[in-house]
């Protein structure tokens, strides 16, 4: 037994894990078919050369690398925790940079890195209830870095007609092959410099409606069952 955890822990065997993982996203990308909606307003930031945040759920991270199919630069924020490392590998097998923090570990220093890959023109995404939830709640980080940068967030999600749901705190969504799928992408949410405190609450409360909004429609378009929000913690 223990040989067999010093195994599973090994960097070789993770690395593994990760590169069946990025093999097992690609195939279901190819043998699905996919629609995208809404994209528009995010692509004409890119040809503009204005970075943006894209922010999403944190169940619907699965397929998210072959969502964005894009030449321009991408960092996303990864947790710390063991599985955010198995997470970091396999992303970067997509051309993604990553930045490793969160609300409770390293936050400081992987707001700076956001700031600083927004600044030399790198856009960035975000999953605002990770990395522990509550599901679908965001948090206020995301806004945090949009005031301070300057950069627009663009809510983003995904659904599919064949999936499997995890019994982890956000419901994880695993998508399945040969499924019908759907991207849809919402309105850039600018967030002023000189936001006050109740703004800010205002354009958290915007994008947590705004993501909880697109990933209803995409579930019921796909006609599959409907992931509900926690409990949102009061502060």
């Amino acid at each position: 037994m223990r040989q067999l955890k010093r195994l599973t822990r090994s960097s070789v065997f993770q690395s593994l894990l990760c590169w069946l993982a990025a093999n097992y996203i690609r195939f279901v990308y190819v043998t699905s078919r996919w629609r995208e909606e809404g994209r528009e307003p995010a692509n004409e930031l890119m040809r503009d050369g204005r970075p943006y945040i894209a922010a999403f759920w944190h169940s619907r991270l699965l397929m998210a690398p072959t969502g964005w199919r894009s030449q321009a630069p991408l960092s996303v924020l990864i947790s710390q925790h063991r599985d955010g490392e198995m997470i970091a590998r396999t992303v970067h097998q997509f051309g993604v940079h990553t930045v490793r923090g969160s609300t409770t570990r390293g936050g400081s220093k992987a707001l700076r890195e956001l700031l600083l890959a927004v600044k030399n023109g790198s856009n960035v995404a975000i999953t605002p209830d990770g990395p522990r939830g509550p599901c679908m709640r965001a948090q206020s980080g995301i806004i945090l870095l949009a005031r301070l940068s300057g950069a627009p967030i663009v809510p983003s999600t995904y659904s599919v007609s064949r999936r499997k749901l995890a019994s982890s705190w956000d419901r994880f969504v695993i998508a399945l092959p040969f499924s019908r799928g759907l991207y849809l992408w919402g309105a850039p949410i600018h967030v002023a410099h000189d936001a006050d405190d109740e703004a800010l609450e205002t354009a958290r409360l915007k994008l947590e409606n705004t993501l909880n909004e697109l990933t209803v429609t995409a579930d019921r378009r796909m006609g599959v069952e409907v992931v509900t929000p926690g409990e949102a913690v009061a502060t």
